[in-house]
């Protein structure tokens, strides 16, 4: 190869080699975004037994345990989902006041100064769906897998639940239209050492139930 062939071949060399690299640049500085739903024609409405509210009344600090955590009755409340038509769902538990002494798995009730009050867990039993007994189902993945939850067994706030079967051979929603449910509330005092109770402390728990479409 002659000097003059040399010379014309390297600049379209090094052109080509910018051009890729430029390519490549502009590629790494870019991302797409999608936005993506489903409009519903049917909707569902929650309830909640006496307005939602458990009351436990005046409690005495002295019925309270310094070491130990005390239990305060339990209550049952009767959740109850009304939709439009038999629809896919799930329900999820927020707690909008926080400060839980395990934030994964129950609701908090507050502070005592810099103290945590104690905290509330909440169970879902004896579902009925459309006048029959149906499954009362939890998802650790929001949605992607089911498994049954018993009886008794604590809803925790991570988790979705939902009403459904194993019909297709893995635990699944089912379509519902009329859903109740018992809500059990269990609620309880953390040990009291170290608190300020010479003036009354209010237990403050609340919480918003969700329902999800699926």
């Amino acid at each position: 190869m002659d000097a003059s062939h040399m010379k014309t071949c390297m600049p379209l060399l090094g052109g080509a080699l910018l051009l890729a690299l430029s390519n490549a640049v502009c590629a790494a500085s870019s991302i797409d975004l999608t936005v993506k739903g489903l409009i519903t024609p049917s909707a569902c409405a929650p309830s909640l037994s006496s307005g939602g509210l458990v009351d436990h009344g005046k409690v005495a600090a002295k019925d309270l345990k310094l070491d130990h955590w005390t239990m305060l009755d339990n209550h049952t409340l009767q959740l109850a989902i009304t939709c439009d038509a038999p629809t896919l769902l799930a329900l999820k538990g927020i707690d909008n006041i926080g400060n839980a002494f395990d934030s994964r798995n129950s609701y908090g009730l507050g502070l005592v100064g810099d103290k945590k009050l104690g905290e509330y867990l909440l169970a879902l039993s004896n579902a009925m769906a459309d006048d029959a007994v149906i499954s009362t189902i939890e998802s650790v993945d929001n949605g992607l897998t089911w498994h049954e939850s018993y009886p008794g067994d604590a809803w925790p706030v991570t988790s979705h639940a939902s009403f459904g079967d194993r019909s297709s051979g893995s635990w699944a929603p089912s379509p519902v239209q009329q859903v109740t449910a018992d809500l059990m509330v269990h609620t309880l005092i953390a040990p009291t050492a170290g608190m300020d109770l010479s003036t009354e402390v209010p237990i403050n728990g609340s919480a918003t139930l969700e329902v999800k479409y699926l």
